[in-house]
């Protein structure tokens, strides 16, 4: 069967108003431009290593492997790149590839923050105006990052309306695209969206999934058996199991359970969705049967979103991929584990990712090897956890 261009299987596709259209063909000839151009190569590549800090290390969590009592853990360290997650990655080349397009400003939407954050530090690394969108509820989990994108001089657009989180916060960005297509791209973050989009941001996140490739073989001498990744809309799992997708190594997704599936306040998609068109493609979606698209919760911002990357959706019906969650209680117990055995704090994000190596590890054997892409660090976190533990006012 002939592959169509901008689907993954029967995912993806560019489902949105005509006014966008001409820019997402604009963005696409860009995109493949700059595939072709050895010297945007070369700059970006030389930018990640002198700007971002890569490659970042694949470390071998010693302390938690012999808690745990099974296989070897290693972490992609993420959260040790400037700004502290994956997400500069692709942040980074969008606004480079934005300027090369001629636009002026950058919009994007953010849930955690770390897009935004991200997305204000390429704006201002390549002049452009920002503007970032991000919920009520989100900023209020997320003030740290809210602060360092003003900072980084990047406008914070409050969205007040519906469940105040990521979901509106991108509807109120496609919005905001719609008027202002000629001067302005759209930063989106994640894997997500009308193609090119999802294709755009696995390409700059493939890096993750290179550069860990190549450390295990040289840490190891063998691949991996198991990459553990979480998955909100899915970019930092995308950019780690990209780059062992041919190989024989079994890869989980680990998506929010939240309060368990059961409660209805999750953002499994995988667990409790079907599939539906939402925000500009096709895929797993939380909804309810005439197609409305259902509430989502999760103690971290990043991962409550009620839709997933095509290309998951994909790999899932495959069955390459494996999706399983994290409740938020286990996501916390994960956080306060890692911090304590290894000197390391999570992004909540992660946190998830962390609680199924927890659950997994113990059940290999000592020489089996798993790597978990530790996607961002905690620093935002840890005045929500602290509330949520009863010690906000020690803060």
């Amino acid at each position: 069967m002939k592959k169509k261009r901008g689907y993954f299987g029967e995912y993806g596709g560019r489902f949105v108003p005509e006014t966008l259209i001409p820019a997402l063909e604009e963005l696409d000839r860009a995109f493949r431009e700059i595939g072709k151009d050895k010297e945007f190569r070369k700059e970006f590549s030389e930018l990640l290593r002198d700007y971002v800090g890569r490659p970042t290390p694949l470390y071998y969590a010693a302390r938690l492997t012999e808690h745990l009592g099974g296989a070897k853990i290693y972490l992609k360290r993420e959260d040790l790149t400037h700004t502290g997650a994956h997400k500069i990655n692709n942040a980074l080349g969008q606004a480079l590839l934005a300027k090369r397009m001629g636009k002026k400003r950058l919009i994007a939407e953010t849930g955690a923050g770390q897009h935004g954050v991200a997305t204000a530090t390429g704006a201002a690394f390549a002049g452009l105006k920002c503007e970032i969108y991000m919920g009520s509820e989100d900023m209020k989990r997320q003030a740290l990052n809210v602060f360092r994108m003003r900072l980084l001089g990047a406008e914070v657009r409050e969205v007040p309306i519906g469940s105040r989180t990521l979901k509106d916060a991108i509807n109120e960005a496609l919005r905001d695209w719609t008027t202002n297509v000629k001067t302005t791209h759209y930063v989106l973050g994640t894997v997500f969206g009308p193609h090119p989009f999802p294709t755009i941001v696995r390409e700059f996140q493939s890096v993750i999934g290179k550069e860990a490739r190549g450390q295990i073989l040289r840490k190891e001498g063998r691949l991996p058996d198991y990459l553990i990744a979480c998955v909100g809309g899915g970019s930092n799992a995308i950019g780690l199991f990209s780059g062992f997708l041919k190989d024989d190594v079994k890869m989980i997704g680990v998506e929010a359970g939240g309060l368990g599936i059961r409660s209805g306040k999750h953002a499994a998609r995988f667990a409790g969705g079907s599939v539906g068109i939402f925000q500009g493609c096709r895929s797993y979606l939380l909804q309810d049967r005439d197609g409305n698209v259902l509430g989502t919760h999760s103690v971290s911002a990043g991962l409550d979103y009620a839709s997933v990357g095509p290309e998951h959706a994909f790999l899932h019906d495959r069955g390459r991929v494996k999706y399983t969650y994290a409740t938020d209680r286990e996501a916390l117990r994960a956080f306060e584990l890692l911090s304590r055995f290894e000197g390391i704090i999570p992004a909540l994000e992660s946190a998830h990712a962390i609680s199924e190596a927890v659950k997994l590890a113990p059940t290999l054997s000592k020489k089996q090897i798993i790597i978990v892409n530790l996607s961002g660090r905690g620093d935002k976190d840890v005045a929500h956890v602290a509330r949520i533990r009863g010690i906000g006012d020690l803060l």
